[in-house]
């Protein structure tokens, strides 16, 4: 009987902390409306703190307390003379795009590039880190035209790939003015694949029919469930040829350089075979790259991040609240069972 009663004190507990939670989630979604004009924002990190936090850490560890104090005092006696000098550095902005299959990442992309270009010269350079083994069509067509804005803003571009930038992702890395890759990189492919199942035979011999109608000759040519035909197969293949043969005039306007024939077959190259291809202009990593240009210029990593809205923040917190509530009830029940 005083299991039970601990048990029901308990359970109530549960019940009223629960309700309380629904009540608030419930006047959050009345208020949602008044929420949905939120944006995001754009943070911004100057790399070169970043580089001497690191130096200065390493120096601290390594030197005694005379070498750092002349270190120091040189350090001094350079920054004002740049100061009385009026020395003017340029500036290095740095954007991120790691690609899914759909290049979800292009919409911090967009407003990553139309922040920078409100600023940025051609005095100044843009250096994308980017990562992807490309995707939809549509969907790196659309990143890459966000690119090619930097292109035709006049400020000079550079791409780094440290691990991969094929298909669609070399879509993107062709528009750089420069294109610096990692000695190991996957590069390349610059080809069309579209592949699907077809289980109409399956159903056949289950005798069920799938009907595909259609108002228009090519409105579909392949499809899963339908019988395909050799005309539908040809149009299939010919659409495929048309994307392909826009993919190759893309990279060679960018990249005129290019033996564009000899490298569109959809093949692959690794950074130092991709360099004798002349499908990139240098060997050496993104970290390499920029902690040689913090040296000269000023260098900011741009990220702009979608806000959450208080329904999702609240959501989130209601919903680990509950999971420790939970593990709370089934340990003491647990206990109570066994000890």
């Amino acid at each position: 009987m005083e299991f039970l009663a601990e048990y029901a004190g308990f359970l109530a507990k549960t019940v009223t902390l629960v309700v309380a939670i629904l009540v608030v989630l419930a006047a959050i979604a009345v208020l949602r409306g008044k929420d949905r004009k939120r944006g995001g924002q754009l943070d911004v990190h100057k790399l070169n703190d970043f580089y001497k936090a690191l130096h200065e850490r390493l120096e601290q560890s390594v030197l005694d307390k005379h070498q750092l104090k002349a270190i120091r005092k040189e350090e001094a006696k350079a920054a004002k003379l740049a100061k009385k000098a009026g020395e003017q550095k340029s500036r290095v902005f740095v954007l991120d795009f790691d690609g899914d299959i759909r290049a979800s990442a292009t919409e911090h992309l967009r407003h990553e590039v139309t922040a920078l270009l409100s600023l940025a010269t051609a005095k100044d350079e843009v250096v994308l880190r980017l990562e992807s083994g490309g995707g939809m069509v549509h969907s790196y067509g659309l990143a890459s035209s966000q690119l090619a804005r930097i292109r035709q803003a006049g400020v000079p571009l550079t791409v780094c790939v440290d691990k991969v930038a094929a298909s669609g992702g070399y879509m993107m890395a062709c528009i750089g003015e420069k294109i610096i890759s990692s000695p190991f990189a996957i590069l390349g492919s610059i080809g069309v694949v579209a592949q699907l199942p077809n289980v109409h035979r399956l159903l056949k011999k289950h005798e069920i029919d799938f009907e595909v109608l259609t108002a228009g000759e090519y409105k579909r040519t392949l499809t899963i469930f339908g019988e395909n035909t050799e005309k539908g197969r040809e149009k299939f293949q010919e659409d495929l040829e048309i994307t392909h043969e826009l993919f190759k005039n893309f990279v060679a306007r960018y990249r005129p350089q290019l033996a564009i024939d000899e490298v569109s077959t959809g093949e692959i190259w690794l950074g130092q075979a991709a360099l004798g291809k002349q499908l990139v202009d240098e060997l050496k990593t993104s970290d390499e790259y920029l902690a040689e240009r913090a040296k000269a210029a000023d260098v900011f990593q741009l990220h702009y991040a979608q806000k959450k809205s208080l329904q999702e923040r609240v959501g989130l917190a209601a919903s680990v609240t509950l999971d420790r509530l939970l593990l709370t009830w089934w340990s003491r029940l647990h206990q109570q069972r066994f000890w």
